[in-house]
């Protein structure tokens, strides 16, 4: 995101995660990377950068602890070895979520100016192709999604999803949008209705092909992890959701076939 208050020069990433008991955070580029140690899942509450980290080393760099409970640490320097991500261990063993807050900065070089280099020349800088039945552009969900460096991925298989065991709903081909900034929008075409089933989310993990989101039913009802698996040519293998509002429930499964 863009940041008025950075100063000309400094690169610079607050990180912010609602934390129930110890979890390592991996900061890489301009992704989040979470693993749980034990408790439940952190969850973003509103990261943000104004660049991001350069994937080279780095000078000026530094971390600051700004808002904790419990124990917030650096255990590693974005260098060759970490694969230049700066990772840090959070512990809070007082029960229960708490917000955290830490900060890391570094010096900005001309090169870091540019645009991050594209994954595939096809699959960024331009919106994705549109579809006559524009089953594969749906609307931007409030707060706003860059059609600029889009990645796309799209799946031929089968599902279903279920509410409340019950009211299953077949569902068919996969077009799935993600941007640089996280923002992830998800449509499936159904066999049963003329609606497609759509979801808007946030990108918490990404690793080796597989993304982990925070996603929410068009309707802003249900809401829970989305596991989204793709292979190296962007063609999606297999989605699960599992979202709630406190009483209904959704589960659902698609399979590449």
């Amino acid at each position: 995101m863009t940041r008025n208050d950075v100063p000309a020069g400094k690169g610079q990433c607050d990180i912010h995660l609602m934390v129930d008991n110890e979890v390592e955070v991996a900061v890489r580029g301009d992704m989040v990377d979470i693993r749980t140690i034990s408790g439940a899942d952190a969850r973003d509450a509103g990261s943000e950068c104004n660049a991001p980290l350069p994937d080279r080393d780095v000078a000026g760099f530094r971390f600051e602890n700004i808002e904790s409970r419990g124990e917030v640490r650096l255990i590693e320097e974005p260098s060759r070895r970490s694969r230049f991500a700066a990772i840090v261990h959070i512990r809070d063993g007082q029960g229960g979520e708490w917000r955290y807050h830490f900060r890391i900065s570094w010096a900005m070089t001309g090169r870091d100016y540019d645009r991050p280099p594209a994954r595939r020349s096809d699959d960024l800088d331009r919106p994705p192709a549109r579809r006559g039945d524009d089953f594969d552009r749906p609307r931007g969900p409030e707060g706003g999604f860059s059609w600029n460096n889009v990645l796309n991925f799209r799946g031929v298989g089968r599902g279903r999803a279920t509410t409340n065991d019950s009211g299953e709903m077949r569902l068919g081909e996969v077009s799935i949008d993600i941007d640089r900034g996280g923002k992830m929008m998800a449509r499936f075409r159904s066999e049963d209705r003329g609606r497609p089933l759509s979801f808007t989310g946030q990108v918490l993990v990404s690793e080796g092909g597989r993304w982990k989101v925070d996603a929410m039913s068009e309707d802003r009802r249900l809401r829970g992890p989305m596991w989204i698996s793709v292979d190296a040519r962007n063609q999606v293998s297999s989605i699960t959701l599992e979202a709630t509002d406190g009483r209904d429930r959704m589960r659902l499964n698609w399979d590449r076939r």
